[in-house]
């Protein structure tokens, strides 16, 4: 289970065929639309991502 405290919403994605495994999360929408960025790491499992 993923933990998402702190986070409006959060999201996994996946694709087998290619492998890919994907996290989105918005901390917050209140203020109107939201800047992100991308991390390209290796975590030992999806909890471990958001923190």
């Amino acid at each position: 289970m993923i933990f998402s405290a702190g986070h409006q919403q959060v999201v996994f994605c996946a694709d087998e065929p290619s492998g890919l495994e994907a996290i989105i999360a918005i901390h917050s929408t209140a203020l109107g639309p939201a800047l992100g960025g991308t991390r390209f790491y290796p975590y030992p499992d999806p909890a471990a991502a958001l923190t």
